[in-house]
This record gives structure tokens, sequence and C-alpha cells, in this order.
């Protein structure tokens, strides 16, 4: 599928203006210097890391790393307003325009908008310079890297637009600085399956030298059909800014909900004096009620199970493309995920909508890992975090909770009550919840099963179990089934496994998986947090953290499918592979579990070696799987046989799904295929390139050890290393696809130091 991408999820991460000017190409880029020097820049495209790191980051590149533009400001533009506005830049940036500095922002996870208007020559060449020092920052926190548990790595990393609007116009929310308005803020006053209330906020601005009538008008859209309409007008005097309030009532809504996430667009436009501004928003409609009873949406409850994700890709870290977000969003939902806690900071704009389209709902996180410096300039400054990741998301129907909260940092009080107090300043309501790891203050206590000994205590808020799975097996001070396998050795106990560390290590980690998944069932909780989705690298260590579901390179492990058989079969979405599944945690040979262990959602699973049954059984509710929606099905084979293991789904006594596994061969060949993993691939988009391992037969062999060297396709650019081991029979590289991809004509890779076979493209 290598065409253009066009997904409305991101579509809304760029919402529509009166003008954007294309703003990510043609920047001139280099590392270090007391000033930006021409003659040592090369030319880059936004979203840009600062440094390509190697796939294991154990010593991230820090310092100032320069940025410059220059562009034309047509004479036109006489009386717009024209705005900057940068969605991330990691993390102290300042900004010159034509050689005069205009700001310095501090905080490299969200945005800041500038008026360029009084610093433009209109008619000609105009210049940006931007300096970025990603330093350790005792200000910005989150946490000296070589004591920070993730990295933070830098540039500009997220897009930058320009948008040039007319004297009256809607505002930038970020730039506006204005509690519970600027730009716009859509809330849902009342909600049910027979009607709607959509408040709507609209702060207009008039920069014109003269009064001004403003029309704002707002069009609801449902796809292309217009379902509602609303219209007033605003007196506007010069320099003025005001908040126009309407309210649309729509009858028979479609409710937005993690199994039905229907979407609405909202179309506004503000006109006076024969200019109009039109900005179009993705819009959810839901009522939430989050209390010590439990969580619902629009009246249904919900456990809500989850995971923890950071954003990180291996090589450019943060700096991903929009469709690489969506993947990872879509990853996640099919991982049988319906929650994401975004750890620990703001994720970028397309994620945020592809979690809107794809239904995932979030707890929205400002940065912070244990730490918190008293200097009263390290308050002011988390506190403005927080307003800023307010206004930035208050929008999207996915958040469900504000995390305005030092992760894992003991808090004055004091401090947790500005932050609770902020919260419902930025959204105020009853649709507002602020969450934090303290127990005392917030709206929703977030208690990580992982870091305490004693599960949790009665709690008097509202609880979520945010993260789990990983520390308590490695530090060995938790889970309650681990004298069962007391004569492992450690590394082995552990759910901190790599893709390739074998079926017994990942076998180990579903396992552990599951208990503590089973043992947050038993709490109050109203969601849990696997930590984490994805592996990941660390600021203070030199190797990667592997407690992923999914591999650095987004490669499933047993674990994935744990979750997936945790679903309910009857959820089917066409957005994502849902529905009826069976999956065999084994690769079948001869060192295998007798003991296979199948994953599926379905009432009964028939399991077969070499066509003859071994039985048709309903799932193993054992003492680590007495509460979970789908238990793992058992099998005791009794001993190895080569051959094929083929696992069949049965709900209601009707086939649903099928899984088969063979024994493989020695690795003989190789076939080569880039993974969009569904996502069609865009412009300048990162993907995977991968090498997968056969046997004679074809067979895949994920227990076979191979180092191959790529070429990337004609057009096409390898990033990061150009060869790669394999891990579970394959090997990643990551590739960047060109400004207008196409299918690619050719693409390789050769085995380093064994005689494999190239197969070539991969089918099936």
């Amino acid at each position: 599928m290598f065409r253009s991408i066009a997904l409305a999820a991101l579509v809304a991460a760029t919402p529509a203006a009166a003008r954007d000017v294309p703003f990510n190409q043609g920047w001139q880029f280099h590392r270090d210097g007391a000033a930006f020097d021409p003659a040592r820049a090369e030319p880059v495209t936004l979203p840009h890391t600062a440094r390509i790191e190697p796939r294991i980051v154990n010593d991230q590149w820090q310092g100032d790393a320069w940025y410059a533009k220059t562009f034309d400001a047509p004479a036109d533009w006489q009386g717009q307003t024209v705005l900057l506005r940068f969605e991330a830049a990691m993390n102290v940036a300042d900004v010159w325009v034509n050689g005069t500095k205009v700001t310095t922002h501090l905080g490299g996870f969200l945005p800041f908008t500038i008026d360029l208007t009084p610093h433009l020559t209109l008619g000609a060449a105009n210049e940006i310079r931007v300096k970025l020092d990603n330093r350790d920052n005792a200000i910005t926190g989150p946490k000296p890297l070589e004591q920070l548990d993730f990295n933070t790595y830098g540039g500009l990393y997220r897009g930058v637009r320009l948008i040039v609007k007319p004297p009256v116009h809607l505002t930038d929310e970020m730039l506006a600085d204005r509690v519970a308005v600027g730009g716009l803020f859509v809330t849902y006053p009342a909600v049910s399956a027979d009607a709607a209330t959509i408040a709507i906020a609209a702060d207009v601005a008039n920069a014109g030298t003269a009064a001004a009538q403003a029309s704002v008008t707002h069009r609801l859209y449902d796809g292309e059909r217009l379902v509602a309409e609303a219209r007033t007008t605003t007196p506007l005097a010069p320099g003025a800014t005001a908040r126009n309030d309407q309210r649309i009532e729509l009858a028979s809504p479609r409710l937005w909900s993690p199994r039905n996430p229907n979407l609405y667009r909202l179309v506004t436009t503000v006109e006076a004096g024969g200019s109009t501004d039109t900005t179009e928003t993705r819009i959810g409609i839901r009522t939430l009620a989050i209390t010590r009873e439990g969580f619902s949406i629009n009246g249904e409850a919900m456990f809500l199970r989850g995971v923890n994700r950071h954003q990180e890709y291996p090589y450019v870290g943060y700096a991903i493309s929009p469709q690489a977000d969506y993947r990872d969003a879509k990853a996640i939902k099919e991982a049988g995920f319906d929650y994401v806690r975004l750890s620990h900071y703001p994720h970028s704009p397309a994620f945020m909508a592809a979690a809107d389209e794809l239904g995932l709902v979030l707890i929205d996180a400002i940065p912070g890992w244990q730490f918190v410096n008293p200097d009263p300039a390290f308050r002011a400054q988390v506190m403005r975090t927080c307003r800023d990741m307010i206004r930035r998301d208050r929008n999207h129907a996915s958040v469900i909770a504000w995390e305005c909260s030092l992760n894992e940092s003991a808090m004055p009080k004091d401090m947790v009550a500005d932050f609770h107090r902020i919260v419902h300043e930025e959204y105020p309501g009853n649709q507002a919840w602020s969450a934090g790891w303290q127990n005392d203050g917030y709206d929703i206590f977030l208690q990580a099963r992982q870091h305490r000994m004693q599960h949790y205590e009665t709690p008097d808020v509202p609880y979520v179990v945010s993260e789990y799975g990983d520390w308590e097996y490695y530090a060995q001070n938790a889970g309650f089934a681990q004298d069962s396998w007391g004569d492992l050795k450690e590394e082995a106990r552990t759910s901190r496994q790599a893709l390739g560390a074998g079926e017994a290590r990942l076998l180990q980690q579903a396992i552990n998986v599951q208990e503590a998944h089973d043992d947050n069932l038993s709490t109050p909780a109203f969601a849990d947090g696997y930590w984490a989705m994805f592996d990941y690298n660390r600021g203070y260590a030199d190797d990667l953290e592997h407690s992923g579901v999914m591999s650095l390179e987004r490669l499933p492990k047993f674990a994935w499918h744990f979750f997936r058989s945790q679903r309910s079969a009857s959820e089917r979405s066409d957005l994502y592979d849902s529905g009826p599944m069976v999956a065999i945690a084994s690769y079948w040979t001869a060192t295998s579990n007798p003991v296979v262990r199948v994953f599926s959602n379905a009432d009964e699973i028939e399991l077969r070696l070499n066509g003859r049954s071994l039985g048709r059984t309903p799932p193993t509710r054992d003492r680590i799987g007495k509460r979970l929606a789908s238990p793992p099905f058992l099998f005791n084979v009794g001993g190895f046989a080569p051959g094929a293991l083929e696992a069949i789904a049965y709900i209601g006594g009707v086939e649903v799904a099928r899984d088969r596994v063979d024994t493989p061969g020695a690795a003989t060949g190789y076939c080569v295929a880039i993974d969009d993993a569904g996502v069609p691939v865009g412009s300048r988009d990162l993907v995977f390139l991968r090498a997968h391992l056969r046997d004679t037969a074809g067979r895949p062999v994920p227990t076979h050890n191979a180092r191959f060297a790529f070429t990337a396709p004609q057009g096409w650019e390898l990033v990061g290393d150009t060869s790669a081991q394999s891990e579970g029979g394959i090997a990643s590289v990551l590739i960047r696809a060109p400004d207008s991809p196409s299918a690619p004509s050719s693409f390789a890779a050769r085995p380093i130091g064994s005689a494999l076979t190239s197969l070539g493209p991969c089918t099936g």
C-alpha cells in the first residue's frame, strides 16, 4: 500500500487555517557553535533529530543545535497576522527573526507560537534562526539524563507551521494564554443517546486598526453531511480579544467510545470585512463518569485494559513521521488495549489524533521522573506545562484525565494542590479529572503495582494501576507465583526479555504479564497499564529496557498475543485487526515446553499435532488466570514430535479462527519486505525493512540468528545502522521514504558470514 497517506487522524493533527504555508522543508542545520554558521550547515527537513543515535543509546548527544530557514513574505501579507508555531523543540529554544531575538521557550514537549507580524519585512526574504539546548536543565526537568529512565533526544523533532490569518481571526491557544478558552474549546454539558449539547467557546481577536463585527459560524459534519449549524456575531474593538460562546443541540448523536470511536468534523469560520479564518476540529461526543466504583463512558461501565508508551523510535528518537505515530496507536489497539498512559510527557499531535480515530483512552502527562526542584522557577515551569498541555489537548475525545504530576516524585502538598487547581481552572465543569502519583489531593490515584510491596491501600478516590508487570519481577519484590519458578536464574524470571531471548523466556514474560494483570482485576482499579508497549532506551543504562510486548522495531512477543486474547471476540473494526483470534505461544522445537500455551478469545480450542487431535478444551482458569476475560488454553502434549501444531478456535461450536506453527528446519534462505503495518506509506515516512529467515520449505525460523547488510530501495534512505542481527528470525533496519513514495522497484539484504539464499520479496 504505497500511496500518499490521507488518514483523517493526520489531517486533524494540523487543523486548517486561513492559509497554512508549508514550512517543514528548506531548513539548514548544524550542531554546536556559538552562532549559526551557514558554511557548516546541511539541508534538513522536519521532523528532524539533532543526531542519528545508535540503536542502543549509551551516550546521547547533548549540546547546542542550530536551525535556520529563509522564506519570502509576500507584500499581500500586509494587514494580516502571521504566526509561527513550533509543535516541539528540545529543550530550551531561542528564536531570532531577521537578526532580532524574539523569544526564549522552556520545555521540549509542547508547542509554542510566535506572532511574526511585527518582525517581518514584507515583499522580501526573511530569516528564522533557532538555537536549541537539550542539555540537562534543572528548571524544565525531568531529570539529568544520566539518571533518567528514558531519553529525551533533541532537535526540531515535530513540525513547524507558518499560519497567515486575516486581522479578525480565531486565536492560537498557545499564544493567547487565556484560561479555559484561547483558540477553540469544545465541551459537552449534556449527553445521552437521544440528544447532546455541544458547547463551543471561540476566542476571537481583532488585530486590525478598525472596529469589527466578527461573525462566528460553527458547522458540524458527520463525514461529509452537515448535521448542525450555529452562528452569532461578536463586536471587537481594535486590538481586542473576546470570547464567543455558542451551543449546538444535536439529536440522536453518534457517541464516541473505545468500542465505537465516532467522530464529527467541526468547521469553525470567523468572518469580518470580507475575510475569513477557517479551522477544522475533529470532536468525539461522550460523557464520562469516574468514581470509586469504576469508569463508565456514555453510561457503559468498562474496565480499561491498558499500557504505557514511550514515543521513541530507533536511531531518530522522537523525530518520527505522523504515519509512524499512527502505526504505534494501531499496534496498541490491535494488542487488545483500550487505554494508554502517555508516559512520561505529552506525546505528538499525530498520536493524539490517531487515538481519537482508533478508540484509545488516554491519560495525558507532563514531563516528570523522580525529580522535584525546590526552585520557584521550576515550580512555575511545571505549572505552565500543565496549563499548556491541557490547552493543546482538551478537544481530544481520547483524553480522560490530566496527569499534572511529577512521576514517582515526592511532591509537596501545596504543589499537588496547585496542580489539581490548574486542571479544574483550565477545564471547568464535571468532565475533568486530575491524576497523580500521590494518594492525596488528586481526583485519581495512579498507583504503580511494580513499585510497592503492598499492591494497594484502599483508596479514597478512583484508582488506576499506572504501571505493572516489569519492575516487580525484575527486582523480585512482588509477583505472587514466583515460588513456582524458584530454580530459574534471575534473568530468566524477569519480564525484560528481548524478542531474540528464546521461547522459554518469552513464555516467562507472558506468564508474568498474565499473573500481574489477573491480580490487578482483584483491586478496585478501573484501569491498568502494563509497563511497557515497546522496548526503549534509557539515559542511565547501556542496554535496552526489554519489558515491551513489542520490540523496539515493533515486532510482537508472546505477551502481545496474550493481551490480544483479552479483547472480546465480538469487538470488530475496519481500522485494525480485531474479532476472534488464536495464537500458539510456541516455536515447536525439540526444546519447546511440552505444555503448549494457546492464547485465544474463543470458547474452546482444539489442538492438533500433525493432523491428530490432542483434544478440545475450554480455557484453563488456574490461580493466575481465574479473573481474566480469556485465560490461556493449556495442552500437555506429553513430548515433542516434529511437525505441525494447529490450534482451531470455536465459539458456540463454530470454528472462528486458526493458527499453525511448524517445526522449523535449518535456515537456508530469506525473503525481504517493507513493513507498513497496514498503514499506507506517506511522504518521508519511516518504516522498517525486514529480512525474514526461512527453511527449505519456506517456513519461518525464529530460532536462528543471522546478520544482514541492507541496501535501501531506489530513492529511499537507510536511517541509522545499515546492518542488523535477526531477533526471532527477523532482522530489521529503519528506512525513510522519498517525498513521493511508490512501490520500490528493488531492495536487498545480504547475509553476513552465512550462506543463505535470497528468496526475493516476501509473499503471503
